[in-house]
């Protein structure tokens, strides 16, 4: 039976924030195996490098699955197993550069963080604390993923935010 979003702890954090490490350590608190839920789409090189680092820190207890789009279907296809989701705010991304209805998206994922009923963490970059992006699309997304992570902490069990790699505990139990 499901538990709401009771077992889902959001990670937010900004760019080299140690946020990735700590729901790693969190997620290997539950028992392997389990599923690494990779949003990102090496465009680039450098963002290749990016995928090349998040992958070295996972042994063979862990099952990546590659997921621009469709994050809702991978969170059910894990059934119970533990699911680290990483990132959110590349998810949102994805979403934002087809064109596509994040609002749609956004409520199919709850639909999913709903039903689920093992361990899930989520990690998204906390990009409301910088400059105003001068473009309209910068604009949107810092809007978009500020709501996006609004949404997910008003039901999420546990939300924590990390900064210098030090985690501070917004909601729910302490560490």
């Amino acid at each position: 039976m499901a538990q709401g979003m009771s077992g889902v702890t959001l990670v937010l954090g900004g760019v080299r924030s140690g946020k990735s490490r700590f729901a790693e350590g969190e997620i290997a608190r539950c028992t392997a195996p389990w599923v690494y839920v990779a949003t990102g789409q090496a465009f680039d090189q450098e963002m290749r490098e990016r995928i090349t680092e998040h992958q070295s820190r996972r042994d063979s207890r862990w099952h990546t699955v590659e997921v621009p789009f469709d994050v809702a279907q991978a969170l059910d296809e894990a059934g119970e197993q533990p699911v680290l989701l990483d990132c959110l705010t590349l998810w949102l991304t994805n979403i934002l550069l087809e064109d596509r209805c994040v609002d749609e998206f956004v409520s199919i994922l709850l639909a999913a963080l709903r039903r689920r009923v093992g361990p899930t963490v989520l990690v998204g970059n906390e990009v409301g604390l910088g400059v105003v992006p001068e473009s309209a699309l910068g604009r949107r997304f810092r809007d978009e993923a500020g709501m996006l992570h609004q949404r997910i902490a008003a039901e999420a069990g546990r939300v924590v935010f990390v900064a210098a790699g030090l985690p501070l505990v917004l909601k729910g139990k302490a560490l």
